[in-house]
């Protein structure tokens, strides 16, 4: 009998602590803390990633999972997008915008050299191509023909575009330059799947004349030739990948001929296609992907059977063949606060959380306090107060500002009871705030648009250098030497919502702007590490600060604004807020994402 060490070239280990690392694939080893056989294996999943900034469908996509770029798009019946937006394998943040708004186009090449072209403008098919240079787009030489629908693969400088309507089973190389008809395909179609470059090129799947098709063709730079059908035929979906290592997920088409969302995913192998054990989450259509392998990809956009292609969805999800288990960004119900309220001011961590003040129908006196699953009372504050900051934790709080009246009133929480503090040198209510009990910074305000700035040691308030730009209903992160003011709103200042400005316990510099513009938002982590969410008007939006650069993350389950925040950027909690209506006591706890390797026990069954 052969030794394990002979089939697989790896001893069997004897550890006290489990294996960590990719290289880690196939070995068995023994734990001596639990007195376990165990291995290490790949598996097949999706997870969520960060969300789209704008909901839409059909959009260009190219790239790969950690870099891709997604550019255009559309809403039913006739909404046309401009938006570009650039992935990194966490989040999108906004790039810059294509010249002319269009959907259902054809993308190539990478996020620093991109290509668009063709698609829908103003409800008609258009030759309009545009290259992307990483920030901005420049309009480059027609295509030969208006066409929608269209598919594409391959460099900026070496691509080719398929299929499409009104003229389904002819391609188009560019070279960067110009532009040649080449070959038609066998079986002519659109809104099928791609995958490889120029010379070694795949489309699958599609509609083609009166229904979907399984039909995949390769491209070796002159000609198409069928090779393996898909295992159901289906159409506009996320696809990806290599010539010899293709994937196709989501779409419309299930077993059976219907053509109803799916959730399916099949695998290119070079020879055959095989249906994937990994499914999307969420079932849709319409949807975009990206991917440089068979076994690392993504998909994003489109419309599932609840949300149809005139709203679009965010959703995005990535999909792996790793020995690491990928948990995906996500936020999930917590227990509900047992006031109802918005306007409020909120601290601590994810598991000791505390809320306190805010507004119904009247100002509240309330404090509530956090476990990590439920609220209890905590010790009621001096006064009823909304539209106020708070920051430090949940046994060492500090509110201040806020009204009924423009307040300069400051208090302090021991953990059971309220008692006041010095009081502001200037009252204002609608501050953002960052820093603990005894060194914060109170910043903006309103009335209105304020920009003084305020430092508190623990007894009394000393003003300090004012902030560039005044604002409102923003919020903070961080501490008093590294703390970070975020969006808000002045109607005097352009960009306000997005902008971000960064002190270093004296000074104020400019942070990268973030990408969804809001304000009345929630917040929590570090200066290098922040956490925003929600914000005006009922916003679902998360976004990542790493210090220099904001990015999309998983989005709440119920946009909302007017809402407390707290916690880290791992481990965020939303609390409170409006949506459309009405005010609502709902919790919502944030978990970023993991990644551990996929460790399995043996047994002998």
């Amino acid at each position: 009998m052969s030794e394990y060490r002979n089939l697989k070239g790896k001893k069997i280990k004897f550890l006290t602590t489990d294996l960590s690392g990719e290289q880690s694939e196939g070995q068995i080893f023994y734990s001596d803390t639990n007195d376990q056989l165990k291995t290490v294996i790949a598996s097949a999943a999706f997870s969520s990633g960060g969300s789209l900034l704008t909901a839409r469908t059909w959009i260009g996509a190219t790239g790969t999972q950690t870099a891709a770029l997604y550019s255009g798009g559309t809403l039913a019946p006739n909404t046309r997008f401009v938006n570009t937006e650039e992935y990194d394998g966490t989040g999108f943040s906004a790039g810059g915008n294509l010249n002319t708004a269009k959907g259902n186009s054809g993308a190539a090449g990478t996020q620093t050299a991109g290509l668009h072209a063709m698609g829908n403008v103003g409800g008609s098919a258009s030759d309009d191509a545009e290259e992307y240079n990483g920030s901005s787009w420049t309009n480059v030489t027609d295509a030969p023909t208006a066409t929608r629908d269209i598919d594409a693969f391959g460099t900026q400088t070496a691509a080719v575009f398929l299929g499409g309507n009104p003229e389904p089973d002819h391609s188009y190389e560019y070279d960067g330059t110009n532009w040649t008809a080449s070959n038609d395909m066998g079986t002519g179609r659109y809104t099928s799947g791609t995958a490889g470059i120029l010379t070694a090129g795949l489309a699958f799947g599609g509609y083609s004349s009166t229904a979907n098709t399984a039909n995949t063709e390769s491209y070796n730079g002159t000609s198409w030739t069928e090779v393996g059908n898909l295992t159901v035929a289906k159409r506009d979906g996320a696809s990806g990948g290599i010539q010899t290592a293709a994937f196709f997920a989501g779409g419309a088409g299930t077993p059976g001929g219907g053509d109803t969302h799916s959730n399916a995913q099949q695998l290119w192998d070079g020879t055959s296609w095989s249906n994937s054990p990994a499914t999307l989450g969420t079932a849709r259509r319409g949807l975009r992907g990206t991917g440089a392998s068979s076994s690392a990809g993504m998909g994003a956009g489109g419309y599932t059977p609840g949300i149809n292609s005139a709203t679009g969805v965010s959703l995005t999800e990535e999909f792996n063949i790793t020995v690491n288990t990928v948990t995906g960004a996500a936020w999930a119900s917590g227990g509900n606060m047992g006031t109802a309220r918005r306007l409020v001011a909120g601290c601590g961590l994810q598991t000791a959380a505390l809320v306190y003040g805010g507004y119904t129908s009247t100002h509240l006196d309330d404090t509530e306090e956090y476990n990590g699953s439920a609220w209890t009372a905590g010790g009621d504050l001096p006064a009823p107060t909304y539209e106020w900051s708070g920051n430090g934790t949940q046994t060492a709080a500090l509110g201040c500002g806020g009204i009924p009246v423009d307040s300069d009133t400051t208090v302090e929480y021991d953990g059971s009871s309220w008692s006041e503090g010095g009081a502001m040198n200037t009252a204002r209510r609608q501050t953002g705030s960052f820093g603990t009990q005894t060194a914060a910074v109170l910043v903006g305000g309103t009335t209105p648009n304020r920009n003084e700035v305020e430092e508190y040691n623990g007894s009394s308030w000393t003003s300090v250098n004012t902030m560039p730009n005044g604002r409102q209903q923003s919020t903070g992160a961080g501490i008093i030497s590294a703390g970070l003011v975020m969006s808000g709103s002045n109607p005097g200042v352009a960009n306000i919502g997005v902008l971000t400005e960064e002190y270093d316990g004296t000074n104020w510099t400019t942070g990268g702007n973030s990408n969804a513009p809001t304000s009345n938002l929630a917040s929590g982590g570090t200066q290098t590490a922040a956490l925003k969410f929600g914000g005006y008007t009922s916003l679902a939006t998360t976004e990542n600060y790493d210090g220099s650069s904001w990015a999309t993350s998983a989005n709440l389950a119920t946009g909302r604004h007017e809402l407390g925040g707290a916690g880290t950027q791992p481990a965020g909690i939303a609390f409170g807020g409006r949506p459309p209506t009405p005010v609502t006591n709902a919790t919502e706890e944030f978990t970023a994402q993991t990644i551990a390797l996929n460790i399995k026990t043996l047994t002998d069954s």
